[in-house]
């Protein structure tokens, strides 16, 4: 058995500002790390193989973090790419009729902002990797994206993300899985408190 877990970034200016994200390669800044210096993780996980997102904000979260462990860059825990959607905040597109934004996000794992990607289609990158980490039975912690956490989430629970999860992952926590020989992620455990700081908001 293979043990995973998952952090995500420590917030951005955009999170604050609650605009989306995805690929747009925007760094903590001042704020966020202040926030990512008030975690802590695990002393075990000090130990344990450190994979992390390319983009920067989640590399200046995992160099806090794990100061002394060199990560491992891995394409697949990029965020979800928001597309022609980057940059904007979900409140201004459900009020632009013609962003369509409702109707995409009543499609749950099948929801895609315009030439982005789909939670489907995280978990078809993602599942290869889990096959990998799987099959080389080492110990792992991840620093990644809120919607790379919520489709991981979803392959362990079967969730379609066409309603509220069953539990809701929250902001400067941690998530824990468990890994079948077979890459298959299963819940340890969720919402593993890193700090007091409120991190919320998207991508």
């Amino acid at each position: 058995m293979t043990l995973l877990a998952i952090i995500r970034h420590a917030p951005t200016a955009w999170n604050r500002e609650k605009r989306l994200q995805g690929h747009t390669d925007i760094g903590l800044g001042p704020e966020g790390r202040i926030v990512a210096a008030s975690w802590q993780v695990p002393a075990a996980w000090q130990n344990w193989r450190l994979l992390v997102s390319p983009l920067s904000r989640a590399r200046e979260t995992a160099a806090v973090l794990f100061p002394q462990t060199i990560p491992e860059i891995e394409p697949a825990l990029r965020e979800m790419s928001f597309g022609e959607w980057e940059g904007r905040s979900l409140a201004d597109l459900r009020a632009d009729a013609g962003a369509e934004a409702e109707e995409r996000e009543a499609l749950g794992l099948d929801f895609r902002a315009p030439k982005g990607e789909s939670p489907r289609q995280v978990q078809a990158r993602l599942t290869p990797l889990l096959q990998r980490l799987a099959a080389e039975e080492r110990d792992i912690v991840a620093v990644s994206h809120k919607a790379v956490a919520r489709a991981l989430y979803a392959l362990a629970t079967g969730w379609q993300m066409l309603e509220k999860p069953p539990v809701k992952l929250k902001d400067g926590r941690a998530h824990l899985f468990r890994l079948a020989a077979d890459g298959t992620p299963e819940v340890a455990e969720l919402n593993i408190l890193l700090g007091s700081m409120d991190t919320s908001t998207h991508g």
